[in-house]
């Protein structure tokens, strides 16, 4: 994982929790709850590639055991 993928996250954090407390004291807290979700959206929106590439080293190495193991019954 990439440091860049971190710190976007954590700024998307910071700002999520500053509108959330300026919107719960401003009494709207109804917004306050989609600045959550949607501050839930946008972290998972960058974690998917990061996820695909997890797959991706999960499948090749399950793929190169198959091949140094040279069984039919795994692959």
């Amino acid at each position: 994982m990439d440091i860049t993928v971190v710190i976007k996250i954590a700024a998307v954090g910071i700002i999520v929790a500053i509108l959330n407390s300026i919107l719960c004291r401003s009494g709207r807290d109804d917004y306050a709850l989609i600045t959550i979700l949607a501050g839930i959206v946008a972290v998972l929106m960058m974690l998917i590639p990061q996820f695909a590439d997890l797959l991706g080293t999960v499948k090749s190495i399950l793929d190169n055991l198959c091949v140094y193991f040279s069984q039919d019954t795994f692959c």
